[in-house]
């Protein structure tokens, strides 16, 4: 029987529609009351059998055949229902017809099987029509499969297509394409069954962030896409600006206010901001504004940075989560930073399975086995000297085993000492922390004690990727802050907001940043990271 979450839209207009043909235009108020109680009822007991029978009745009277998601294709159906989506394949056969329809919402969609001595002839001639690809209506119950492939197949009585797909020029056939061709054909690569599972995935991972930051009573901040601010001081950012590039002779110079002497830069002053802008590489600083205010509050959007690489690692267009905590230390990140990646992998888990299953069979044949041991596994710690010493330890067994082998405190650690210390060492999650404040952002806290080397900083490494997830406590003591801008020669004005923030009632706070893409592809077990996004940008590449 066809559960009632899966037609609850068309049976609950269709319980209102009956209400108001029975009793005319007075009845409906009492129309909507009853759609009303039919839909909190379907909250309470989306299952029941008397409801949906109930719900036929209505469907029935009214002659609307709901829709059916081939994700919720589980049993038979009482009666017809409707799915609509693109063909994956076409058999014909004396007697009948077999049509696989997906309409994304699971891998493996349903078969739709025709009997020729129970379709009209408008069906027989559509039948021809039809090729990989193109868009279809079937109409028909839900029986119980004669194979064993699922447990259900529709029984078509009626058959449209909505939209053709000629075969000679559809670049998706039948057969496995490589990842780096799907990506020249991006706009139509989630109808292969890779992006569209990680595309899956992805939304249960963003519905999760969601889901644990709302009940564990933090709010959503939106911070500004456009900025003036570099949170990273690394200056690879992208520059926006109005001035037309196109005709530089036009763009006037910078010039010096006592001199008068032009400047290398241009004038911004003319320029739509009237000053430098940029695409911000993360949202943190403006997530400081709202969580010394608020309390916890979390961004997640869109993060841009100008690095030239082209490794399986990086895009120059990302998404960041990024919880700011007040009245918090370096160790409630961490505690709050364990609890999330647990909460959202478990998430996936259970929601998810078929399309991990697809990953475990044809990408990583651990994946599940990970995925169980972040859920049930209490995270590691370590310090950040503490890794070190490991990692000379191990790398002095054999230097030549190491692409980068010298490792001393300062050294900023490689991908190959990351998964090390998480695959080998701790086999499990490990927080590294307290790192040399010679190789973190200037916002992170100096520590009091280790001589005033280190900061109040950690990296989550995770076995098969490495760093995950980074944070710190952030430096709230105002003059320790002016003095770390100084030193760095980053300008005091452009943070005079951000200064404010300790110069009035100034509170310990922390945070983290987690790369949306990175954790999309540690849990389909994908390499590139260019398939964990719906359109990668990177060095050389905007299309779309």
């Amino acid at each position: 029987m066809v559960a009632f979450d899966i037609v609850a839209r068309s049976i609950i207009m269709a319980g209102f529609l009956a209400t108001v043909r029975r009793g005319g235009a007075k009845s409906i108020a009492t129309a909507f009351s009853q759609s009303s109680f039919l839909s909190q009822r379907s909250i309470r007991s989306a299952k029941s059998s008397e409801f949906i029978k109930a719900a036929a009745s209505a469907t029935t009277e009214t002659g609307i055949i709901p829709r059916l998601k081939t994700c919720d294709a589980s049993s038979p159906s009482e009666g017809p229902v409707v799915v609509k989506g693109w063909v994956r394949t076409i058999r014909k056969q004396k007697t009948l017809a077999f049509v696989e329809v997906n309409d994304g919402s699971n891998l493996g969609g349903i078969q739709c099987v025709l009997p020729f001595d129970q379709i009209d002839g408008d069906t027989r001639e559509e039948i021809n029509k039809l090729t990989t690809g193109c868009s279809v209506q079937v109409t028909g119950p839900l029986v119980k499969s004669q194979g064993g492939k699922q447990a259900v197949e529709l029984s078509a009585t009626s058959l449209r297509m909505i939209g053709s797909c000629p075969g000679e020029t559809y670049p998706l056939a039948k057969k496995r394409h490589s990842l780096e061709y799907l990506r020249t054909i991006a706009h139509l690569r989630p109808r292969t069954n890779t992006v569209a599972a990680v595309a899956r995935v992805r939304s249960t991972l963003a519905g999760a962030i969601h889901s644990f930051f709302q009940s564990s009573g933090f709010l959503y901040v939106q911070t500004p896409l456009i900025t003036a601010s570099d949170c990273e001081g690394a200056g690879e950012m992208f520059r926006v600006t109005t001035l037309n590039l196109d005709q530089l002779a036009d763009i006037k110079r910078a010039k010096d206010e006592e001199s008068g002497k032009e400047l290398k830069g241009a004038d911004y002053s003319e320029d739509f901001f009237a000053k430098p802008a940029y695409l911000t590489v993360s949202g943190q600083l403006a997530a400081e504004t709202h969580a010394c205010a608020l309390g916890d509050v979390y961004t997640f959007g869109p993060t841009f940075r100008a690095e030239n690489s082209q490794t399986t690692r990086h895009l120059a267009e990302f998404n960041m989560l990024e919880p700011e905590m007040a009245f918090a230390d370096l160790s409630a990140a961490m505690d709050n930073a364990e609890s999330m990646l647990k909460h959202v992998v478990k998430t996936v888990v259970e929601k998810c399975d078929e399309d991990l299953s697809f990953f475990n069979k044809f990408y990583d044949k651990n994946l599940k086995e990970r995925l169980a041991k972040v859920v049930d596994q209490p995270f590691a710690r370590c310090t950040y000297r503490d890794a070190i010493a490991f990692l000379q330890e191990e790398i002095a067994k054999d230097p030549s085993n190491w692409q980068f082998p010298d490792v001393e405190f300062g050294t900023d650690l490689a991908t190959e000492h990351e998964r090390w210390l998480a695959e080998e060492k701790f086999n499990s999650c490990v927080f590294i922390y307290n790192y040399p404040k010679s190789i973190k952002a200037f916002y992170m806290r100096d520590n009091d004690e280790d001589g005033g080397d280190t900061v109040s900083a950690m990296d989550l490494l995770v076995p098969g990727v490495g760093e995950l997830i980074g944070g710190s406590q952030r430096e709230e003591r105002l003059n320790v802050l002016e003095k770390k801008l100084e030193y760095l020669e980053l300008d005091a004005e452009d943070y005079w907001w951000y200064l404010d923030l300790r110069r009035f009632g100034s509170v310990p706070h922390a945070g983290y940043g987690l790369g949306f893409e990175r954790l999309v592809t540690y849990v389909c077990g994908i390499e590139n990271i260019r398939e964990a996004i719906a359109f990668p940008r990177y060095p050389g590449n905007a299309e779309f």
